[in-house]
């Protein structure tokens, strides 16, 4: 069973006690092994991102997620939203600008600028279907799937309370519609 720095199992990171989004992809990945090397097969399940991000989510204090199927190829919906310096911010209702800092292979690190001046530096995973940033005050967690030709988009963050698994539920829910709604109108 792989361990956290302090000694955690991940699949107890992966409930909702992620400090980083390293830690969080690594507790994915050592779910599904576990998973995978379980001694039923019938007891095994495939997580998809957007299952995963439920997982994450219920873990969280006060953490909202908002889902919607659109009519719209997993493709084109994903040129939208893993365009952090482009698409991204044109749905994200408080972004006014997002500059990649630094990639490698799936870890990102971008600095992201709102609608009100504040500042955030993210640290997270980037791959096609999921992207988990994490800033010191902030979370932003998006995936998508394919549903036949139709594509199954879920969106989670907000504020952060510093030291501990929750996030500030106040506004967080109707933001997130906003950005689904935005989503819908820029893909479509």
């Amino acid at each position: 069973m792989n361990e956290d720095r302090a000694g955690r199992p991940a699949e107890e990171i992966a409930a909702g006690e992620a400090g980083t989004a390293a830690d969080a992809d690594t507790a994915h990945g050592s779910a599904a092994a576990a998973t995978a090397a379980g001694p039923d097969a019938a007891d095994t399940v495939a997580l998809d991102d957007v299952r995963r991000l439920r997982v994450m989510v219920a873990g969280v204090r006060g953490a909202a997620l908002v889902e919607r199927v659109l009519p719209v190829p997993l493709p084109r919906v994903w040129r939208v939203m893993g365009d952090l310096e482009g698409g991204f911010g044109e749905f994200q209702p408080d972004m006014r600008s997002v500059r990649v800092l630094r990639r490698e292979g799936e870890r990102v690190e971008a600095l992201a600028r709102s609608r009100f001046g504040l500042r955030a530096h993210f640290h997270g995973v980037l791959r096609p279907g999921w992207c988990w940033l994490q800033s010191r005050f902030l979370v932003i967690g998006m995936a998508a799937v394919d549903e036949g030709g139709h594509t199954r988009v879920a969106l989670t963050g907000g504020v952060r309370v510093p030291g501990r698994a929750a996030l500030v539920p106040f506004g967080a829910r109707r933001e997130l519609e906003e950005a689904l709604a935005r989503l819908a109108a820029r893909v479509s």
